[in-house]
């Protein structure tokens, strides 16, 4: 499939995207910012630059992604999920970005705060804020997001 970047979206130069790239509408992408192959960037989403991004990322409509966030290769981000990455909200403050780990799935309108670490295979359920760093492997949810399982049992209950 060719890229496919719909209209009235914005990229700036010095962002680098791999094969099969598509966009929806209104997407914007700051400069500095490198998204890999066969990834998705959904309607209304802004990547406010300097934001890296791997291999089979699926990132739905409206999410907000600031710099310094780094998102590893097999991702799915819900809808409306907000990334953020300045712990005291105040303009000079040094700049934090998450990070995820592989195939993590983070349901709709979570919110993940600065420098948080959020392992490999992770689920973050819906609505979550997640305070605090995730570890490979776990299910969390609520506000705080606090671990409530292994996502690799449940994931097994679920494919019987």
């Amino acid at each position: 499939m060719p890229e496919v970047i719909r209209q009235p979206s914005i990229i700036y130069e010095n962002v680098k995207y791999g094969k099969n790239f598509q966009t929806g509408h209104f997407v914007l992408i700051r400069s500095e910012t490198e998204i890999g192959d066969d990834c998705l960037v959904g309607t209304m989403t802004i990547i406010d630059g300097r934001v890296k991004i791997g291999n089979n990322v699926k990132i739905q409509s409206a999410v907000y992604i600031p710099p310094n966030t780094v998102i590893h290769d097999n991702v799915f981000v819900g809808p409306r999920v907000c990334f953020t990455n300045d712990k005291y909200m105040f303009y000079g403050a040094q700049l934090v970005g998450a990070e995820v780990g592989e195939g993590t799935r983070i349901g709709a309108n979570a919110t993940i705060l600065p420098g948080v670490k959020i392992g490999r295979n992770c689920l973050i359920g819906g609505g979550s804020v997640v305070t605090r760093d995730v570890p490979d492997d776990s299910v969390v949810y609520g506000n705080p997001a606090k671990v409530v399982g292994k996502a690799s049992r449940l994931l097994s209950v679920k494919a019987k």
